[in-house]
Parts: C-alpha cells; sequence; structure tokens
C-alpha cells in the first residue's frame, strides 16, 4: 500500500503539470500582462520561500553520518554534475539551425541541473536501498547545482544569448537561494521541528509555485508561438532522446558501481540517485538563468519529459529490486 501510495501522490504532480500547460494552451485570455505581473511576483517570493524551507529541514546529524561512504557520494555527484553534460556535449556539432541550437541548449541544461530531493528517496526505501547515503546526496545535490549549474549553462549561452552576465546571475542566485537556505539554517533550531511537522504541506507549497513557473513559462511560448516552430519530428526525437539519455545513464551508474565493488544497498542508491534530475531546480533556474527573449517553455520540455519518465521507469525497477530482498 505504501509503493502505490507513492507513485500516486507522484503522478499526480505529473499530472497537474499536464493540466498547466493545456490551460495555458487553451486559455489564451490568461496569457495578459497583468496575470503575468502577479505571476512574477508570486513566483519569485515563492522561490525564496521554497529555499528557506529547504535550509529549515536541512539535517546536519543525517549530513554528518553520511560522509563516510565518500566513493558513493563522488560517484552519485559525478554522475549528476559531470557525466551526464558529458554525454550531451558531443551532439553540439550536429547543430546546423537555430531550432537544434534551442534543443541542445535544452538537454544540456536538462544534463547540467541537481538530482531530486524526494523521488530519489522514496525511491531507494522502496528497492531496499542505501537509504542515508540516499538522503545525504538528495540534500546536498541542490546546494551543488547552484554553483554547478550555471558554470556548464555559462560557457554555452555567453555565446548563443546576447546580455548573459555570469556575474549577475550568481548574485541572483546568492540572493534567491543561498541567503534563504543560510538564514533557513541559522532558523532551525527555533523553526526547524515545524518544517518537518509541515513537511507535506511544505511539499505542497514547493510543488504549486513549480506549477506556477511552468504556467508561465508556458504561455508566454504560446503567445510568441515558439511551439509553432517545432516540428512533429523534433517532438518525436526529443521524447526519445530523453529515454535514451536517461537509460544511458542508469547503464554507465550501474557498470561503474559494480566496477567500485559497491555493496548491492550502494549500487541501488547510485543508480537511483544519479540518474535524477529535479523539476523544482530547473523550472526555478530557468527565471534567472535564461533572458525574456529565449524560449523558456522549449528548455524546460526535456527536462519535464525527463521527470516524467524517470519516475515510470524508476517507480517499475524500484518495486523488482524491492522483491528481491
Amino acid at each position: 500500500m505504501q509503493l502505490n501510495k507513492a507513485i500516486i501522490k507522484i503522478d499526480t504532480f505529473v499530472v497537474a503539470t499536464i493540466s498547466v500547460i493545456l490551460i495555458a494552451y487553451l486559455f489564451p485570455q490568461l496569457r495578459n500582462e497583468q496575470i503575468h505581473t502577479a505571476l512574477e511576483w508570486i513566483s519569485r517570493v515563492g522561490i525564496v520561500l521554497i529555499f528557506f524551507f529547504y535550509g529549515l529541514k536541512l539535517s546536519f546529524d543525517k549530513l554528518k553520518n553520511g560522509l563516510k561512504n565518500w566513493k558513493l557520494h563522488l560517484l552519485i555527484q559525478s554522475s549528476t554534475f559531470v557525466l551526464f553534460p558529458l554525454i550531451v556535449l558531443p551532439f553540439q556539432f550536429f547543430i546546423h539551425s537555430a531550432q537544434t541550437q534551442i534543443i541542445w541548449l535544452a538537454f544540456l541544461f536538462l544534463a547540467a541541473l541537481p538530482s531530486t530531493v524526494s523521488t530519489s528517496v522514496v525511491m531507494v526505501s522502496i528497492a531496499k536501498g542505501n537509504m542515508p547515503a540516499a538522503i545525504f546526496n538528495a540534500s546536498i545535490s541542490g546546494l551543488i547545482g547552484v554553483l554547478v549549474t550555471p558554470l556548464w549553462m555559462g560557457l554555452f549561452l555567453e555565446n548563443s544569448t546576447t546580455g548573459f552576465d555570469l556575474s549577475a546571475i550568481y548574485f541572483n542566485l546568492l540572493v534567491e537561494i543561498l541567503l534563504p537556505v543560510f538564514l533557513g539554517i541559522l532558523l532551525q533550531s527555533y523553526f526547524g521541528k515545524y518544517a518537518q511537522q509541515f513537511n507535506k504541506q511544505l511539499t505542497l507549497f514547493d510543488k504549486s509555485i513549480v506549477l506556477l513557473i511552468i504556467f508561465k513559462s508556458f504561455s508566454e511560448a504560446f503567445e510568441a508561438n515558439y511551439f509553432t516552430a517545432v516540428s512533429i519530428f523534433s517532438l518525436v526525437f526529443i521524447f526519445i532522446a530523453v529515454i535514451v539519455l536517461f537509460y544511458v545513464m542508469y547503464f554507465l551508474t550501474g557498470v561503474i558501481a559494480q566496477k567500485l565493488n559497491f555493496i548491492r544497498e550502494d549500487c541501488i542508491t547510485a543508480q537511483f540517485c544519479g540518474t535524477k534530475k529535479s523539476l523544482i531546480h530547473g523550472t526555478v533556474f530557468s527565471k534567472i538563468l535564461f533572458s525574456s527573449t529565449m524560449p523558456v517553455g522549449i528548455l524546460l520540455l526535456p527536462l519535464m519529459i525527463f521527470h516524467a519518465l524517470q519516475i515510470f521507469i524508476i517507480s517499475i525497477i524500484a518495486t523488482e529490486k524491492g522483491k528481491e530482498v
């Protein structure tokens, strides 16, 4: 029953994401400037609160205990921030138009993002993997991503967009993400217990802000007719490429874990945590990294497909591995 509830809960968010995109498409009257201005302010305040609550919920005892298994942590973080982008990079040589440039940047953005938190931990638990290591890596991945994701994107956005300023981006990340996390950590002794007590409500708040950002990004994309420039062939290619990317990463992390002689629990954790990408971080980072002239809806498309597929595929694998024990 717990497995079914976990999967249904996650799937509900996928359905909500698809619904929000449909609303953005079917109701053009919701694309007016006043609504978008209001959503901009709500989403910015929401982003600050998301990472403030993240700081409140960080458990230093769990992080301290998790430091011991450094080989596993190194593999997971290297898979997330190094191996993923290195797989996408060579395909830059196949860029032959502005559209393929955007699609490639979308995949690089997906590859450079941190891992998920809740999904990784839940699925590792179902598969009977190394839970302390999963919690440790899921917790630090978002913090590492604040520094690393802009670096990866900065290598290529500077050449493809005008007005890209990495120092300004890091300043925004500092103000909107790192400072709220730090403030949450400082106030953890006062309000940390409430953050744990109302964790479900805070998770719902996180997802609501993400849905607002997705709605705004896609309504702007529909208004500017960005998707009319994307052919059916390109959409099919994106879907297939996302599936291939996931399975390549899942296979490689498994092979490396076996070469390092990891025990079964550590192999599961490496494969489950090292192949995930966070839709929450992706939507938040997209507001800071991409200029208003870029088609954010298209840039988020591979990430949203990946998010849905990683839940579906890993939930099946986790169920089977859980039965093996």
